[in-house]
């Protein structure tokens, strides 16, 4: 009890509220319905048999036939309504195949979803890591899903075929004793497949859940990143603009012009006049600018002399 109690204060139950956990515990128990209502199943029907003398008829012929449907081997005995003697008979039809293939998958769908619920309990941060985890159960998750659509098919055929073989008014043709006009043959009572008829619709249900299941699952492999263009390569590295090409920024001299001297500025045409009938503000000022510059020029050459 102590390894229980360990194992359940580790566990991270909360993925089982999360669709990952909560479809994978409807995947085992719907798994657990179709193997059950299928592999279990045994059904009988019963047929009876009037000859012209009534001391040779036979009321109550039972056939019995289950799982896993190998209809050839179920015999029954039935009177040739000449005396006291019988007639072995076999049903026709080997539906095996089809019925084992879809038992299996249910099996081994239950115990891969049993697996995979306690990787998510117990160990989802290893189940996450590198996405691996996640990438191989995707792929099982496909494969399981399209197994399912493959033996729930195939089982709906098998199911088509077991009840033609099963039917009494087919068998009754099998009776060599029937063929007499003079005797009266008919069926009594008719198999019940109702529960084969729910493993067929179990297995439909599971094949959906299994697709459904793969985009949970794909949400985790890490493959929707890089569909969507998220995934960041290394950055090269870019080339440096051109400002920074000479070793430094740009900057424009104020003071460099077209012919190697101070060229003004004005903010309007030289000598203009504004609205108001006066000289503009911008034009005096460069001119104080210009006398300035003047009076360091001088200045500028003698100390490279």
């Amino acid at each position: 009890m102590d390894v229980v109690n360990q194992l359940v204060a580790q566990g991270q139950f909360t993925v089982l509220k999360q669709p990952l956990g909560f479809i994978k515990i409807l995947q085992w128990i719907f798994a657990i319905f179709a193997f059950s209502t299928c592999g279990s199943y045994s059904g009988m029907f019963k047929m009876s048999v009037e000859c012209k003398n009534r001391t040779e008829s036979d009321l109550s012929i039972e056939v019995e036939f289950e799982y896993p449907f190998r209809l050839h081997q179920v015999y029954f005995d039935a009177t040739t309504c000449k005396g006291s003697s019988e007639e072995r008979l076999f049903l026709v039809g080997d539906y095996s195949s089809s019925a084992e293939f879809f038992v299996t998958i249910a099996v081994f769908s239950f115990l891969y979803s049993m697996a995979a619920l306690s990787v998510y309990c117990f160990v989802l941060e290893k189940y996450r890591e590198n996405c691996k985890g996640a990438q191989i159960d995707f792929v099982v998750s496909a494969v399981f899903a399209f197994m399912w659509l493959v033996s729930s098919c195939a089982w709906a055929k098998g199911l088509s075929d077991v009840k033609t073989a099963t039917d009494p008014e087919r068998v009754i043709t099998l009776i060599s004793a029937c063929d007499e006009p003079e005797n009266r043959c008919r069926e009594v009572h008719d198999p019940k497949v109702s529960g084969l008829n729910t493993s067929v619709a179990f297995g439909f249900i599971n094949l959906i859940l299994w697709i459904g299941n793969l985009w949970f699952v794909f949400k985790e492999t890490g493959w929707m990143s890089a569909l969507s263009g998220t995934y960041v390569p290394s950055q090269e590295k870019q080339p440096a603009p051109d400002s920074f090409a000479q070793g430094g920024y740009a900057q424009q001299d104020p003071y460099a012009g077209s012919q190697g001297g101070y060229q003004p500025e004005y903010g309007q045409q030289q000598g203009g006049y504004s609205e108001e009938g006066g000289y503009s503000q911008g034009y005096e000022q460069q001119q104080q600018q210009q006398q300035q510059q003047q009076q360091q020029q001088p200045t500028s050459f003698s100390n490279q002399m």
